[in-house]
């Protein structure tokens, strides 16, 4: 048993409101600069759709990640000898085109124009050759798009849908979309790490995050390539990759990520997980019916006595096991078994999971008498007189969850290598809690009902509460549980980049932080 901590995330779709502020707060900090203006570190996409770049998800495109073998795991696209073949001109890595040609607009023109009886427009041009271009892509294009024939039609996760399937998904009346925030996943085995031919990228011992020495960087590029979330960029003007650092110097002064810290959703959690290193590679060449359940058995309980032995005989310290006793991400994906990780089939065991979207399921609506409700409600309340019930808690509830507005197998297609059982089972939890709260605070639905189907997926009322007081009601210190920085074993702390904005950031020592060494 070799026990380390990483510091891990879990997103909640169902609090998703596509604001994009996440976007806009990394933008601002991080890649705000010449030849980062089309990196999204942090990005949010519709889906259904293509994403950010086109087709990420597609990997017989841009070969990323890892593929199982006879005696173990290989990568798809990079590796030494994929690597030295295509070192020179590699035909699986997405151009600019694939992203978006970064533009502004000549908004002088708005002013200079002469006066004319035509109004005067600011057109595009580009930021990489200054000439005019036409727009014909962006971050997240799928927002404003996704119904076209190019964009969410275009979905790879709808590949495992009959063609019947797919179109009923697109009907008007049952027509839905949910929002996806990614970041870099940190992942226990990153496919960026092990393609690098220069071995600038490394991941942290002490909590994991996974950087690129910007120093050692010599831009090959196969972390672009073998990234199959697409997370690792090409800075065209410094010549060097980057990357999304979790904004690791304000973790390490007990702050969270810029990301995190402005979401208008409050979907981002952030804490400490324990894992065992001894299995990455056990688990990342499990097969994909094993994938999830290997994943999730590889995060250790930090309760467990030997757990913790083996933490500290690792060094890690007694505020980093606290703060893993007390990770919001450690409910949520090991206690409630809520969240899941996005594409477990690519194989990098990712640490960033996500609670699948509840979405608008089939309910039934049935004629009912509402005199003794009514009774019940305040006196300044709204009566409605009216004889139906909109009821999304039938007996045949679990049923219904199969006939969500999404089918189960498109979303087990993004959350769990294809298992539709690991999705049903998280939804039916949601489910459950939504139950048990509406009996709760509305009153109209029987107790026995609710405790029944708390006892259907395991839950006691107490997990319930702990479950809605953590997505509704959390505090801040309640979603972000980071442990204390230890300057005397982690030395890597750089200057404060509030105070220096540029390409700063990237795990290199530089003037006063030299001392101590």
């Amino acid at each position: 048993m070799d026990i380390r901590s990483q510091i891990s995330m879990v997103f909640h779709l169902d609090k998703c409101i596509g604001c994009h502020t996440c976007s806009v707060a990394c933008k601002n900090i991080w890649t705000d600069r010449k030849g980062a203006e089309y990196m999204w570190w942090n990005n949010v996409e519709t889906k259904p759709g293509t994403g950010y770049p086109t087709k990420w998800e597609d990997q017989s495109i841009y070969k990323g990640g890892w593929e199982k073998t006879d005696d173990g795991i290989a990568l798809k696209g990079a590796g030494k000898q994929k690597g030295l073949l295509n070192i020179f001109h590699n035909p699986n890595m997405p151009m600019i085109d694939d992203y978006y040609e970064p533009f502004t607009y000549k908004y002088l023109d708005l002013i200079e124009a002469p006066a004319g009886d035509d109004q005067p427009t600011a057109r595009p041009v580009s930021l990489i050759t200054g000439k005019p271009i036409d727009i014909k892509m962006g971050p997240n294009w799928d927002d404003d798009l996704s119904g076209t024939q190019d964009y969410a039609r275009n979905d790879p996760n709808l590949k495992n849908l009959s063609l019947a399937e797919q179109e009923a998904m697109f009907q008007l009346e049952r027509m839905a979309f949910f929002y996806l925030p990614r970041i870099c996943n940190h992942c226990l085995n990153p496919a960026c790490v092990a393609s690098c031919p220069s071995g600038a990228i490394y991941k942290r011992g002490e909590d994991g995050v996974v950087l690129i020495n910007q120093n050692v960087c010599r831009a090959w590029r196969m972390c672009v390539t073998a990234c199959p979330y697409k997370k690792s960029y090409y800075n065209w003007n410094t010549g060097k990759s980057e990357k999304c650092i979790l904004c690791y110097p304000r973790i390490e002064a007990g702050l969270a990520p810029a990301c995190m810290h402005s979401c208008v959703g409050r979907i981002r959690y952030l804490g400490v997980i324990l894992y065992d290193a001894d299995r990455i590679h056990e688990v990342a060449s499990a097969s994909d019916k094993d994938l999830i359940d290997k994943h999730m058995n590889i995060l250790m309980n930090p309760f467990d006595p030997e757990v913790i032995a083996s933490a500290k005989k690792n060094g890690i310290a007694d505020s980093t096991i606290h703060a893993a006793q007390n990770s919001p991400t450690y409910k949520f994906v090991k206690k409630w078994k809520l969240a899941l990780p996005l594409h477990a089939e690519f194989r990098t065991l990712p640490m960033l999971f996500y609670v699948p979207p509840l979405l608008p399921v089939m309910a039934s609506l049935k004629e009912v008498n509402q005199s003794k409700q009514n009774e019940k409600l305040n006196p300044i309340a709204k009566v409605w007189d009216d004889n139906w019930l909109y009821d999304t808690s039938t007996e045949e509830l679990w049923g219904t969850i199969a006939q969500a507005r999404f089918p189960l197998k498109y979303l087990a297609s993004l959350f769990s290598a294809g298992d539709e059982e690991k999705v049903k089972e998280r939804l039916k939890k949601l489910m459950a809690v939504r139950i048990y709260r509406r009996f709760k605070t509305v009153g109209d639905i029987p107790e026995k009902k609710a405790h029944d189907v708390l006892k259907d997926v395991g839950y006691t009322p107490e997990m319930a509460d702990e479950v809605y007081c953590l997505t509704s009601l959390a505090k801040f210190d309640d979603r972000f549980v980071i442990p204390a920085a230890h300057r005397e074993q982690a030395i890597e702390m750089l200057e404060f980049t509030g105070d220096k904005k540029g390409s700063t950031g990237f795990g290199f020592k530089e003037e006063t932080m030299e001392r101590g060494l």
